[in-house]
C-alpha cells in the first residue's frame, strides 16, 4: 500500500477535512492579477492543477493588502471587488474538476514588496513609477542600496493583523476550505522571525521570544475568527551565519500548536541574497523532519521533489506526513497521474479525461470502463 496515495484527516474547530492522497500542490504566485483580481489565466490555472491527481490545492500568496504585493501584478484578497474575482475563478474551475480542497495562503511581503514581475527583472520598483512604500520591522533595506522601508509601529501592527483576519473573511465567503498563512521566503512574518531582518529594540524585536511575538499574535487572531483548517508556512533556515534556524522553526511550531494550528509547511530561505542555500534532492526534508518530530503538527515538506518513488521514501521513513511540489506541477501538470500509475494506485479526473491514458496506466482511474462506438 502506497503511503503517497494513502488518504490523510486535516483537524480544525470546523472538524475534520480528509485528503485523499498526501499530494499537494505547492502555492505558486502567478502575477497574473488586474488590480489584484483573479483573471482568466486563474482560471485557467486552477482548473488544470485540480485535475492534476493531487489532494490539495493551495492558491498563491495572496496579498491582504495592497502594499502586501510582491508585485503590482499579484493577487490580492482585501475587499469585497477582490473577493468577487477570486470567487467567480474559482467556483468555475471547480466545475471543471474532480472535488478538491482548495487552500489559499495569505501574505504581505514586507520589505519585499513593490516589485517588478520576474520577467521584468524583478528589482524594487520605484515609488511613482508602479512601486510603493514598503513595511518592515526594521528600517533595513533587502538588497544593499534599496530605499529603506518603514519600520512598522505598534499601531500599524494592529492594523495588519486587521488586515489577515479581515482576508480570512473574504476567503471563507469564497468557500475556501483552508488558509496558510505565509511566514516564509523572507516576507512579512518571515522578516519578523529573523534576526538578519529585525533588529527591533521593542518587545518585537531582539530574543526569540520577542521575535516570534508578531507572528504568534497575528496567528491567533487569524485562528479566533477562522475556523477552518489553519496552518502555516515557515522557511526553516535562512541559510546565512546568525539567521533563523530549524531548531528556532521547530521551538515556533511547539508554541503554534495551542494556538490551534493545524498544519505546517516546511521551506526555506529567502531572507538574504548572502544567503547560501545547500541545493539538491530532499534538501528541505531534514527541516521538515526535526519540525514534525518536535512539534507533533501534520508537516508538509517541500522542494525539488520531483520522483514519486521519491515522494513515497520520504513518507515510508516518517520525514513528513505530506508532500508539497510546486514547479514540478507547472512542468507535468498531471505529476498525481503518473505517481499513481508509478506506485499502483489510483486518482479522480473529470471524465473527459478518462480515454487518456496509454495502455500501461489504464489502473490510474480505477475500474473505469469507456465505450466506443
Amino acid at each position: 500500500m502506497s503511503l503517497l496515495f494513502s488518504s490523510y484527516t486535516l483537524n480544525s474547530p470546523r472538524g475534520p477535512l480528509e485528503l485523499a492522497n498526501r499530494i499537494v500542490v505547492a502555492p505558486m504566485c502567478q502575477y497574473s492579477a488586474h488590480n489584484g483580481e483573479a483573471t482568466d489565466w486563474h482560471l485557467m490555472h486552477w482548473g488544470n492543477l485540480l485535475n492534476s491527481g493531487a489532494a490539495l490545492f493551495i492558491i498563491e500568496a495572496t496579498g491582504v493588502t495592497p502594499e502586501g504585493r510582491i508585485t503590482p501584478a499579484c493577487l490580492g484578497l482585501w475587499d469585497d471587488r477582490t473577493e468577487a474575482a477570486l470567487r467567480d475563478k474559482l467556483e468555475r474551475a471547480r466545475k471543471l474538476a474532480p472535488a478538491t480542497p482548495v487552500f489559499i495562503q495569505l501574505a504581505h511581503a514586507g520589505r519585499k514588496a513593490s516589485s517588478a514581475t520576474p520577467w521584468d527583472g524583478g528589482q524594487l520598483l520605484p515609488v511613482g513609477q508602479g512601486g510603493w512604500e514598503t513595511l518592515a520591522p526594521s528600517a533595513i533595506p533587502q538588497l544593499d542600496g534599496e530605499r529603506l522601508p518603514h519600520e512598522l509601529s505598534k499601531t500599524e501592527l494592529k492594523d495588519l493583523i486587521r488586515a489577515f483576519v479581515e482576508s480570512a473573511q473574504h476567503a471563507e465567503r469564497c468557500g475556501i476550505d483552508g488558509i496558510e498563512l505565509h511566514g516564509a521566503h523572507g516576507y512579512l512574518l518571515h522578516q519578523f522571525l529573523s534576526p538578519i531582518a529585525n533588529q527591533r529594540t521593542d518587545e518585537y524585536g531582539g530574543s526569540f521570544e520577542n521575535r516570534i511575538r508578531f507572528p504568534l499574535e497575528l496567528f491567533a487572531a487569524v485562528r479566533s475568527a477562522y475556523k477552518g483548517v489553519l496552518g502555516i508556512r515557515i522557511s526553516a533556515s535562512d541559510w546565512i551565519e546568525g539567521g533563523w534556524t530549524p531548531q528556532e522553526t521547530a521551538s515556533f511550531a511547539q508554541q503554534l500548536k495551542p494556538l490551534g494550528c493545524n498544519f505546517v509547511h516546511i521551506s526555506s530561505g529567502g531572507i538574504s541574497p548572502k544567503q547560501q542555500i545547500s541545493l539538491g534532492p530532499n534538501h528541505q526534508v531534514p527541516f521538515a523532519k526535526i519540525v514534525k518530530d518536535q512539534s507533533g503538527l501534520p508537516t508538509i515538506t517541500v522542494g525539488l521533489i520531483t520522483d514519486p518513488l521519491q515522494a513515497e521514501a520520504i513518507l515510508q521513513a516518517g520525514d513528513a506526513d505530506l508532500i508539497a511540489l510546486a514547479r514540478a506541477f507547472m512542468y507535468k501538470p498531471r505529476w498525481g497521474w503518473e505517481a499513481a500509475a508509478a506506485l499502483n494506485a489510483t486518482v479522480t479526473a473529470n471524465e473527459r479525461y478518462w480515454r487518456c491514458l496509454p495502455r500501461e496506466a489504464q489502473a490510474v482511474f480505477g475500474n473505469v470502463k469507456i465505450g466506443q462506438r
